[in-house]
């Protein structure tokens, strides 16, 4: 038998996982994997700033491709506690990364030893498993069942946490005996799918509401197949957005309290029956519970069981991957259709389609500053369908929903449930990582650009060119926007006086605080800066040219009004239209009104 480092060990099963790529920071008790690593040659790793960065830049890695799985690497103590932010985000999304610290030896853990903090603890609620390993011959199954259990049922982090010891200790392991253990998923039955197909064939006006794990199970093709065959319109979720592209005929729009489309809501209130598949219930989707049942039958399609029922009880709840669930409602679907007894949904879908086609908000504006709207507006003109779209939260995040266009799964990537400020950019790089040869378009608003800027650095060392948009008001704006419920406008402003601005160029902007421009510059980046609304295109198709030649990240920073308050509300049929909305042609040039054409 074949003996090396358990350190050793743990890279031979990451390659024979599919593992190609690291994010992290070495340290002290993390070393001997770095050595391992350094000895193989195999892996390439991605240095981050900052270990939250190199999370991030794993979930964006996995986030990007199926099957792919990120791996962060970071040393003991902080660099574990670090990780917490991007285990959080991964597990609300359903996203598999695999976190692997140094620690301490296992002799000092009950010591109080430099940076010996119990991580395994502390990530235990965010994980599918956390584990301190302390025998050096349990690495090998570790890592094995980190792997199986990230990939099996609902995906999610792991953590492995390896004493320094432990690591450098020899073991017998011989890689080429080594296999991946078996993915289970759950999976639909016939039976089960016959009962929600005679409650769709029951009702009027259907829809299906398409989730984000209809993309983890890599199933969008089936789902549109599934919407062609029955003619039932679809609603994605934000974390589905992609599943059906934007205009196609029988994408209705999403619906929500935020990140949402007028059309999209209307046509949700008038359903009388709801297949959600992947898809969680999310407050952001439904507002208020009895709004969104009110009249209507629900069956639910989800890989976990303990999410059948955990916000409302569906009519049916079927526990089931989403891509074997699809497969036989496909069949079901073009059973009946084969025998006419399926029913016409025509008359239905057309009444989406008319709602899609009239229901607008206005992008069009010529203000200075500009209104965000038209920088959306611009974006959908620039980019094309295969651009992969990253944003995290915020007005500019919850803006995009509502008026950008997207048309693959994958193509829209976001943190959706736990929305921390920063993780646009390193998960931008994680994308651009995955996927180099693609059109990668991140955006942020100022905040979110500025709390981990400095993984910026990141791209222009390692060479990884992403597009960023940054919509600049000098505010916290969602958080703006809410206090004016508790009529104030309190620690939310990031204006201030820049006294390093270039004002005799931009006046405008020296109240306008950090100069994001310089900034980017000074970690090796390339960076622009746009006043007017008619200089956002050629600013976009510049910015474009400027990723092309030097291989780094290009900003594209565009000065804002400093007040503008984003369409959201409290229910499906109460959200607050604060701004000015399309009644002609011109005011929504990039609207989609497929089939009205």
């Amino acid at each position: 038998m074949a003996r090396m480092t358990a350190a050793r060990a743990a890279v031979e099963i990451l390659k024979r996982e599919g593992v190609s790529h690291v994010f992290g920071l070495p340290g002290a008790a993390i070393n001997p994997f770095y050595a391992a690593m350094r000895g193989d040659g195999c892996l390439t790793h991605i240095l981050a700033r900052h270990v939250e960065g190199a999370s991030h830049m794993a979930e964006g890695y996995t986030r990007a491709e199926a099957g792919n799985i990120g791996v962060c690497v970071g040393t003991s103590g902080p660099a574990g506690t670090d990780m917490i932010t991007g285990l959080y985000s991964a597990a609300a999304d359903s996203v598999p990364i695999l976190c692997v610290t140094g620690q301490a030896p296992v002799a000092k853990l009950h010591k109080e030893d430099f940076q010996a903090v119990d991580i395994a603890s502390i990530a235990g609620p965010l994980t599918k498993m956390a584990m301190t390993v302390l025998e050096p011959a349990q690495v090998p199954g570790a890592f094995q069942q980190a792997f199986h259990l990230m990939r099996s049922g609902r995906p999610g982090p792991v953590l492995i946490d390896l004493p320094i010891d432990v690591q450098m200790a020899e073991i017998a392991f011989d890689p080429d005996t080594y296999a991946p253990l078996p993915v289970y998923q759950p999976a639909a039955t016939r039976a089960q799918i016959d009962k929600a197909t005679s409650l769709l064939q029951a009702s009027e006006r259907p829809l299906l509401v398409a989730g984000g794990g209809i993309i983890n199970a890599d199933a969008a093709d089936l789902l549109v197949e599934f919407a062609e065959v029955t003619g039932v319109p679809v609603v994605p979720t934000l974390m589905g957005w992609g599943t059906i592209p934007d205009d196609h005929p029988l994408m209705a729009g999403m619906a929500g309290l935020q990140t949402s489309h007028r059309y999209g809501n209307a046509t949700l209130l008038e359903s009388d029956f709801v297949l959600g598949i992947g898809n969680r219930w999310a407050n952001r989707h439904t507002g208020g519970l009895a709004t969104y049942t009110r009249g209507r039958t629900f069956v639910h399609v989800d890989i976990e069981p303990t999410q059948i029922g955990r916000v409302f009880a569906p009519d049916l709840g079927i526990v089931s991957d989403a891509k074997a669930a699809l497969e036989l409602f496909v069949q079901a679907a073009r059973e009946l259709k084969g025998t006419g007894a399926l029913k016409d949904r025509w008359a239905w879908a057309d009444s989406c389609r008319q709602r899609k086609a009239s229901m607008l908000r206005r992008t069009h504006f010529d203000q200075v500053p500009v209104k965000p709207q038209r920088v959306y507006e611009e974006m959908n003109k620039a980019f094309g369908r295969d651009t992969r779209y990253v944003s995290t939260i915020g007005l500019s995040q919850i803006q995009a929903a509502q008026m950008l266009h997207v048309y693959r799964p994958r193509h829209w990537i976001n943190a959706g449930q736990a929305g921390p400020l920063g993780w646009t950019v390193p998960a931008a790089l994680g994308v651009a990582t995955a996927d180099p040869d693609a059109a990668v378009v991140a955006l942020s608003g100022d905040y979110d650009f500025q709390f981990m800027i400095e993984e910026l650095a990141v791209g222009a060392q390692f060479q990884i060119p992403y597009l960023h948009v940054v919509v600049n008001n000098a505010y916290l704006g969602l958080i703006r926007q809410a206090q004016r419920g508790f009529d104030m406008d309190y620690c939310v402003q990031l204006s201030f006086d820049n006294a390093n601005f270039d004002n005799a160029n931009a006046p405008e902007v020296g109240g306008y605080g950090v100069d994001h421009v310089k900034v980017a510059e000074g970690l090796g980046c390339k960076a622009l800066r746009v006043l007017e609304p008619e200089r956002i295109a050629p600013a976009l198709e510049e910015a474009k040219k400027l990723m092309a030649e030097y291989r780094v990240p290009v900003i594209v920073e565009i000065i804002l009004e400093r007040v503008t308050n984003v369409a959201m509300g409290t229910e499906l049929d109460n959200v607050t239209e604060f701004e000015e909305l399309a009644t002609r042609p011109g005011h929504a040039p990039t609207a989609i009104r497929t089939g009205l054409d």
